[in-house]
């Protein structure tokens, strides 16, 4: 019987006499795109592949803590708005992943030493193995080459940064909880007299009937801060060895006593391939 003069009645017929079928099977060869659609979605599982999606960085950095601001005077009298960045125990070599073991070539570096009930057995038992104290905080830095880095190797602020040179730094941004359209999208305010019963509502946020909705993206009243920033190219100003802080020119993301991730700054062409 064709599929074009398949009636309900006759297919009932089919399904009591027939053995139990699927839409699946041959009884329906090449169905077209409106008949029975919905009875070929398939749930197949795609091969699961080991995709890193952290960047290749510059060279190894270092983490640190944010002390504060200060003014830095320069030698000719000029002015300089610094940030302080203050270095705890640690910034030392956890583990070195390469590519034959791991599938990319990274060097996991611990700072901030802290006590060993702050931390779990497997977080203890891994820093163990290296031979380490055990510290707070564990990051990855993912290098072209890692074979002049070992375990327990520490990393030394002076020895890897030096003054006047570009860095990058990541933090988290202070967090400012739920915010309107005013301070978190530096929206106008409406008028505050004649009438006007609009002041610091956010106004119309879309069209009417087309699109009836309102698009993806649009700039609303939310959660403000608290999310990673990375400020590039800023410039090492001071390192101080004996207080062992370094002086970096403009402002860092976080409030005092925030975690910073330095790296040496990526300069496409220089330092990181352009592909």
């Amino acid at each position: 019987m064709p599929i074009a003069t398949l009636s309900l009645h006759s297919l009932g017929y089919c399904c009591q006499k027939a053995p139990p079928f699927s839409f699946k099977s041959s009884f329906l060869s090449k169905p077209t795109k409106t008949q029975f659609s919905f009875a070929f979605k398939t749930t197949e599982k795609r091969p699961f592949s080991h995709i890193v999606s952290m960047s290749m960085e510059a060279g190894i950095g270092v983490m640190g803590t944010k002390l504060g601001m200060m003014s830095f005077f320069e030698t000719d009298g000029t002015v300089v708005p610094v940030t302080v960045v203050g270095f705890r125990e640690g910034n030392i070599v956890t583990q070195v992943k390469t590519s034959a073991t791991d599938g990319y070539d990274a060097v996991q570096v611990g700072y901030r030493r802290v006590r060993d009930k702050k931390l779990t057995k497997p977080e203890l038992g891994h820093l163990g193995k290296a031979g380490v104290i055990p510290m707070r905080h564990l990051q990855e830095f993912r290098l072209q080459s890692v074979g002049e880095f070992e375990t327990g190797q520490k990393l030394a602020v002076e020895e890897i940064f030096k003054e006047g040179d570009l860095v990058d730094v990541s933090g988290t941004t202070i967090g400012k909880g739920f915010q309107g359209g005013i301070k978190r999208h530096n929206f106008k305010r409406g008028q505050m007299s004649h009438g006007s019963k609009s002041h610091r509502a956010l106004g119309s946020i879309g069209a009417g009937t087309t699109p009836g909705r309102v698009y993806k993206g649009k700039k609303m009243p939310g959660r403000m801060g608290g999310s990673k920033r990375k400020i590039r190219k800023l410039k090492i100003v001071k390192i101080d060895n004996e207080l062992r802080v370094v002086m970096i020119k403009g402002a860092l993301p976080g409030k005092p006593g925030n975690l910073l991730r330095i790296t040496p700054a990526k300069i496409v062409g220089k330092n990181i391939p352009k592909s």
